[in-house]
């Protein structure tokens, strides 16, 4: 073990970590926002009751990951310095873009939906949660732009004088392919994993509490969450279709590891399930679909879907000795672990759908089980997507221009990164418990009692207004 297996170690564990509290933020944004709308244009407080409940669990949630970003922003500094150093006029536009716009836009406008319940006009309150819901998508956008250069490089030219990659065209960055198609994906997925959300707490209420008179509220948050999720199920397997063809057409290594396919074949199958030798150089058993493997990754059933060996003699061919191929075991189990986990939660939604049909109330235990257990589904499809999504890059940091190995930083030593790495888990693991118990807490709580504000008319003059609103 060296600097460079740690350094890997601590950025992995950090990326999963922060992105477990990633989707649920973009997703809860916008669906506070809706139920926000929905109570300005009906008056019923049902909705403003939601909003309340959902949104301090968005607001828990949304200070989570703000924290673990910014750890996460501070290591490319500190373990990638060389990294840092050959893309940083690339990568880093997108990100202080991000944080200049997009971030100040969120922080900013959440704020005020905060502190503005009584004291802001109801459309400019409204307003407010859908700036915040804008930016937070916004937010997303730059970030998955700036990965996009690593798996796909764009718009820039090596400097041959400095040897750095130099930005020549940041429309071509902010336009790549593959940020084109990742964001609806990502965005599907953190739609996924409010749904869900949505859904669980609403079906505990509903089981645990049955006589209680909220349950019109919690019936309708379940019905909503359920839609939301399958609605954004369905989403990801299109964007996901997409992706699997562009993927192919940028980084057909990432393709090949995914399914195990060490011969190009034409046509090509799709092994839902392969056992493979112990060193995962051939296939001992597997169960196929014929034609689908040519599908996702061509578009055409018939098309070519090239091998790792191949590759790997190309690319050593192109680029010199070495061995291109990433960990297989791991893209092959990470890519079908990503889709089993997404389409169980979308199972659940449907069974939600089910038991509220013709007026119905749900009452098994075992859809309460299932329910508390689905918005954990969504959360793991989409660690193991990203888990595939690096690992099936690697051994590149910047695909075709720069080794993994060759971006940490040359400085740190192994004691310096295994500290750091060691703190960060510990503080990680302990602000995770802490997360987890103001969910349950809040969650438990139920929709908070509402007393309907009368709303600010804005006609008035600045001087009429309370003075929380006038500053």
């Amino acid at each position: 073990m060296d600097a460079l297996d740690v350094a890997r170690w601590q950025f992995g564990v950090t990326t999963v970590y922060h992105f477990l509290f990633v989707p649920l933020t973009i997703g809860l944004s916008v669906l506070v926002a809706i139920l926000q709308t929905l109570w300005h244009r009906t008056g019923n407080e049902r909705y403003l009751k939601l909003t309340k409940f959902y949104g301090k669990l968005f607001l828990i949630n949304f200070a989570m990951g703000v924290v673990t970003g910014i750890v996460q922003e501070f290591q490319f500094g500190m373990n990638w310095s060389d990294y840092s150093r050959f893309v940083g006029d690339i990568f880093g536009a997108p990100l202080a873009i991000e944080a200049l716009v997009a971030f100040f836009l969120e922080s900013t406008f959440i704020g005020l939906w905060i502190f503005g319940w009584d004291r802001l006009p109801k459309r400019l309150h409204l307003a407010s949660i859908w700036a915040a819901a804008i930016g937070t998508n916004l937010s997303a956008y730059f970030i998955l732009a700036a990965n996009s250069f690593m798996q796909n490089p764009v718009g820039y030219r090596v400097n041959p004088d400095t040897g750095r990659a130099e930005l020549t065209d940041f429309v071509a960055v902010l336009t790549n392919k593959v940020a084109l198609v990742t964001f609806p994906h990502t965005i599907a997925g953190a739609f996924l994993v409010a749904g869900s959300l949505l859904v669980a707490v609403a079906m505990w209420h509903l089981i645990r509490n049955r006589d209680s008179a909220e349950t019109p509220t919690y019936r309708f948050a379940a019905k909503f969450g359920s839609w939301v999720t399958l609605v954004a199920a369905a989403a990801v397997v299109i964007s996901g279709d997409i992706q699997g063809k562009i993927m192919t057409q940028v980084q057909p290594m990432k393709m090949a590891a995914a399914e195990g396919l060490y011969n190009t074949e034409s046509p090509a199958s799709f092994s839902v399930l392969t056992v493979g030798s112990l060193d995962g150089t051939r296939e001992l058993f597997a169960i196929k679909i014929p034609y689908l493997l040519s599908y996702l990754g061509t578009g055409d059933p018939n098309g070519t879907v090239h091998g790792i060996n191949d590759l790997q003699a190309q690319y050593a061919s192109q680029y010199g000795p070495g061995n291109y191929a990433p960990i297989i075991p791991v893209t092959y189990w990470s890519f079908r672990f990503m889709i089993a986990f997404g389409l169980a939660a979308a199972a659940i939604a449907l069974l939600v759908l089910w038991t509220h049909r013709k007026g119905r109330a749900p009452r098994s235990k075992w859809l309460l089980r299932a329910g508390l257990v689905m918005p954990l589904l969504p959360l793991v499809a989409n660690s193991f997507g990203w888990i595939f999504t690096e690992m099936g890059r690697q051994p590149w940091i910047v695909f075709g221009e720069m080794l993994t190995r060759n971006g940490v930083s040359r400085s740190v030593s192994l004691t310096e990164v295994l500290t750091s790495f060691t703190a960060f888990t510990l503080i990680y693991a302990t602000l995770a418990v802490i997360e987890f118990r103001l969910l349950i807490r809040y969650a438990k709580a139920g929709v908070p009692d509402v007393t309907e504000q009368p709303e600010i008319d804005d006609s008035h003059d600045d001087a009429e207004r309370p003075l929380a609103f006038a500053y």
